[in-house]
C-alpha cells in the first residue's frame, strides 16, 4: 500500500498502516505539525484534488495541484527536439494529466531539484517509462525505492541537448537547478533559489519553514557555480514565483545583498 505525508507529500510503501514517522518532516529543514503527523492515500487525494495547467513559453508549461496539498510546489514540462523532461514532481497524477502529457509526446526524463519535491516520483516514472535523474548526494532521503531511479555525482550533468542539471547544494547537498539554453536562457530553481515576493530577487535558505539561514561561504559558493550561465528568466517552484527579465543579474546581486547582511 501506498500512503502520502500530508506536510511534505513524500510516498512511502506501507504494509497495510501508515508509517509512524516521515523522515522527511521530521529533519529540520521541514517541520511535524502541531497536530502531529497525517496520512493520506493517492485515491483519496484524487478524489478532492486536480491539476492545473500553465503555459509560461512556447514549450514550457507548469501544473500545480489544487486546492493546495503539502508543500505546494509546482512541476514543469519541458518540449524538447530530444523529448519532453519534467523538472520536479508533485503528488497529484491523475488521469487527465495522464492524458495531457501523453498527448505532448510522453516523457523522456524526470529530474528533481531536491529531497522535498520527489512525493510520487516512483509513479510518474513507472507510468510513463522514464528516468529520474537524483543526485547521489541526497540518497538517504530515498523513501521508496524505484528501478527507474538514476543516481548522478558532480556539479553537471546533461540530461538531452541543450538541457543541463547544475548542483548548488546549499538547502540540501545535491539541490540542484534546470538550466535550459532555450532562447535566452531559462532556470528552473525550485525553491534551491527562492523567488522574493517582488520577483526582483532570490533568497537563500537552509531551511524555509524553520528560517535557518545558509552561510556567507556557501551562497558565495552557489552563486559562482552560476557566474557564467547565462539566463533571463527564472521560475522557481511555487506559482507566480518567477523572474522574467535580467534573471542571472537579479541572482548576483541577490547573493551579494545575501552575504553583505550576514557580514
Amino acid at each position: 500500500m501506498i500512503t502520502l505525508c500530508k506536510t511534505c507529500g513524500t510516498s512511502y510503501e506501507t504494509a497495510g498502516s501508515h508509517p509512524e514517522h516521515c523522515k522527511i518532516c521530521e529533519d529540520e529543514r521541514q517541520y511535524v505539525p502541531v497536530a502531529g503527523q497525517q496520512w493520506v492515500e493517492p485515491d483519496a487525494l484524487l478524489a478532492t484534488h486536480t491539476n492545473k495547467w500553465k503555459q509560461h513559453e512556447k514549450n514550457l508549461f507548469s501544473l500545480l495541484a489544487v486546492p493546495s496539498f503539502a508543500i505546494n510546489q509546482r512541476a514543469f514540462i519541458l518540449r524538447t527536439p530530444e523529448g519532453n523532461i519534467m523538472w520536479d514532481c508533485i503528488a497529484t497524477l491523475d488521469d487527465a494529466t495522464k492524458t495531457l502529457i501523453s498527448s505532448l509526446g510522453g516523457l523522456n526524463a524526470i529530474a528533481i531539484s531536491h529531497p522535498h519535491y520527489y512525493t510520487t516520483m516512483q509513479d510518474w516514472a513507472a507510468e510513463f517509462d522514464a528516468p529520474i535523474y537524483l543526485h547521489a548526494s541526497d540518497r538517504e532521503w530515498i523513501m521508496r525505492d524505484s528501478p527507474h531511479i538514476t543516481l548522478w555525482e558532480g556539479d553537471s550533468l546533461k540530461l538531452i541537448g541543450d538541457v543541463t542539471l547544475i548542483r548548488l547544494g546549499g538547502h540540501f547537498a545535491g539541490g540542484s537547478v534546470l538550466h535550459w539554453e532555450q532562447g535566452e536562457g531559462i532556470l528552473l530553481s525550485g525553491d534551491i533559489l527562492q523567488v522574493t515576493p517582488g520577483a526582483d530577487g532570490v533568497s537563500f535558505m537552509w531551511s524555509y519553514p524553520n528560517m535557518l539561514p545558509l552561510s556567507a561561504a556557501t551562497v558565495s559558493d552557489m552563486t559562482q557555480r552560476l557566474s557564467g550561465v547565462k539566463f533571463m528568466k527564472l521560475y522557481g517552484a511555487f506559482e507566480g514565483k518567477d523572474i522574467t527579465g535580467r534573471a542571472d543579474e537579479i541572482v548576483r546581486r541577490s547573493g551579494e545583498t545575501y552575504i553583505r547582511c550576514l557580514r
